[in-house]
């Protein structure tokens, strides 16, 4: 499936380019694996990969250029869900019901990609103005329209975008221990909240 990529697409590849690019993707998702998204240099990859340092520049940009690309199809597939899969992600479920499984399933998410998330956010464009992050900003505020919030939908959605920062959700559970469910409740109530007020 291919949504809104969370790094913009380019020209399509020639098939050398494009070998190229998936060897330096496995060799980055196996240095990751080895030592973390803070342990991966662009330099290392491109030890890893057989290729010079200025290959790797020139097909991601830097090193946040190369996370989003790891990122892309994680992000994919949860646009998928929220868009189109079942309820109550998908369409069909009440909008706090869709409210409340969409971050719970972000959470879950960011357990899973946080760290490349975390690695990929060195800007305020790349944390707020990316294609996938306003897609799924506007999917909030949507979704607070259908509940009949009518106080400032989309700076709320703002404010509830900023609670599912991959940062704070990592800082929250590695530096505070709080659980996964802690913060799935937390994020219910707060939902449930808004929505009642309104």
């Amino acid at each position: 499936m291919s949504l809104i990529p969370i790094r913009p697409g380019r020209e399509p590849e020639r098939r050398d380019a494009a070998r190229n690019r998936e060897l330096l993707l496995r060799a980055a998702r196996e240095l990751i694996e080895e030592c973390g998204a803070d342990g991966l240099t662009m330099g290392a990859l491109a030890n890893r990969a057989g290729v010079g340092k200025g290959t790797v520049f020139r097909r991601f940009g830097s090193r946040a250029g190369l996370m989003m690309t790891l990122l892309s199809d994680a992000e994919a597939e949860f646009q998928g869900r929220f868009m189109f899969g079942p309820p109550p992600l998908g369409p069909g479920a009440p909008p706090l019901e869709r409210l409340v499984a969409f971050g719970t399933e972000r959470i879950d998410w960011v357990l899973e990609f946080g760290e490349l998330a975390r690695a990929a956010d060195v800007s305020a464009y790349n944390r707020f103005d990316v294609p996938a992050a306003v897609l799924w900003h506007r999917h909030l505020e949507m979704l607070l329209r259908e509940a009949g919030v009518t106080a400032d939908p989309w700076l709320m959605s703002t404010s509830l975008s900023a609670v599912l920062e991959p940062e704070r959700i990592l800082h929250a559970l590695r530096v505070h221990g709080v659980a996964t469910e802690r913060l799935a409740a937390s994020w219910c109530e707060l939902v449930s909240r808004i929505v009642r007020a309104a």
